[in-house]
């Protein structure tokens, strides 16, 4: 069996792509497995990194304003199709999987065009323009949210959930999550975090919370910089407080979620599959900055369901620490968001999705439901 997953360029593309990359080879430990992603991105390292092979195509994103990588676009376009065919041609794949990211288009219209069954993997509430293309020839379309018939073929959807990292539900104790950290097990806990490289808005929120954390003995802050942000906040009055520990990233993400009572963070896909699946009740802060504005759709859907708050980023400086203060000080408010939140949670979702492809690679069935 040969299966090809296509996508990449950030963690959250990579990371439920190799998720069920995993998931695949439980199940079939012979199975074949080549990722496709784009030149010079991060799937290039991350890939090979979790044992897979990649190839590399010469992609990239369309550029809102004008730039010079926009005439190029075109040629790009054109380049990648012409490799992805001689990608498939020479691979074979039974199944191909777009799990977005630049690398996904071109390599799931190739392989439609050329018979071989697709499933798309939809991270987020609001499907990106490449997906709503790729659907139309797509078998199967592996969802996240409901609701999503508004993008897709109802007949072709089937509500997974996020593909996730399986160390997130293993069982922690709050003191051993406290203890690798340097806090304290007794404090209540806010987690702070914007992704690896971080996020300004973030940062500001927690910088400017500083006489709001020294007046609380009771409560302590866990805050991801991230590296983009360390020179500007890593030394910074609020980073030497006693009650927070500041670092530019965190390599154990499950004691930060076991520690946690409210997590401030930004709203993309992982992100907020990742408190579904721990149970955090969460102020999101929606970066501005992302195509089809897709992090507020995903925040506004648990904000209707009851399950996150969300505050806007030009906002959250002055608002999301005082909220999360609020919350702490209202342990019924913060069950009633974890309750919420976990509704959301599917913990097999990689296996749900590997079971499809296989059934799809096999050809025993083309309906899902």
């Amino acid at each position: 069996m040969k299966i090809i997953i296509s996508g990449g360029g950030t963690g959250g593309h990579i990371y439920p792509a190799i998720a069920i990359a995993d998931a695949l080879k439980r199940r079939e430990p012979l199975i074949d497995i080549l990722f496709v992603g784009a030149k010079g991105r991060m799937e290039m390292e991350k890939v090979p990194a979790a044992g897979y092979k990649i190839e590399g195509i010469w992609i990239s994103g369309f550029q809102r304003k004008v730039t010079f990588s926009n005439v190029l676009f075109p040629v790009k376009v054109i380049h990648s199709l012409i490799a992805c065919r001689s990608i498939v041609k020479t691979f074979k794949p039974d199944v191909v999987i777009g799990v977005g990211g630049y690398a996904s288009g071109p390599l799931v219209k190739t392989a439609a065009g050329m018979g071989i069954p697709t499933v798309l993997q939809e991270q987020n509430s609001y499907a990106g323009v490449t997906n709503k293309i790729l659907a139309k020839k797509a078998k199967v379309i592996c969802v996240a949210y409901p609701g999503m018939e508004k993008f897709f073929p109802a007949e072709k959807i089937v509500l997974t959930g996020n593909p996730m990292r399986n160390q997130l539900v293993k069982d922690i104790s709050r003191k051993e999550a406290a203890d690798y950290f340097g806090l304290s097990a007794n404090k209540k806990t806010v987690l702070a975090f914007g992704g690896s490289l971080g996020a300004r808005t973030i940062n500001e929120t927690i910088n400017n919370s500083y006489d709001l954390i020294a007046d609380r003995n009771d409560i302590q802050v866990l805050w991801q910089i991230g590296k983009l942000y360390a020179d500007t906040y890593l030394e910074t009055p609020t980073a030497k407080l006693e009650n927070v520990k500041a670092t530019v990233f965190i390599d154990r993400m499950d004691l930060a979620y076991a520690l946690a009572d409210v997590v401030i963070s930004r709203a993309g896909a992982i992100t907020i599959s990742e408190l579904a699946l721990t149970g955090k009740p969460a102020i999101l802060v929606p970066s501005p900055h992302v195509a089809e504005d897709h992090q507020t759709h995903n925040a506004r859907s648990l904000e209707q369901m009851g399950a996150a708050i969300l505050i806007p980023d030009g906002e959250a400086p002055k608002k999301a620490f005082p909220e999360a203060i609020r919350l702490l000080d209202h342990p019924d408010e913060i069950a009633k968001l974890e309750y919420e939140i976990r509704k959301m949670a599917r913990q097999d979702a990689a296996e749900d999705i590997a079971e499809i492809i296989i059934q799809l690679a096999q050809k025993k069935s083309t309906s899902w439901s």
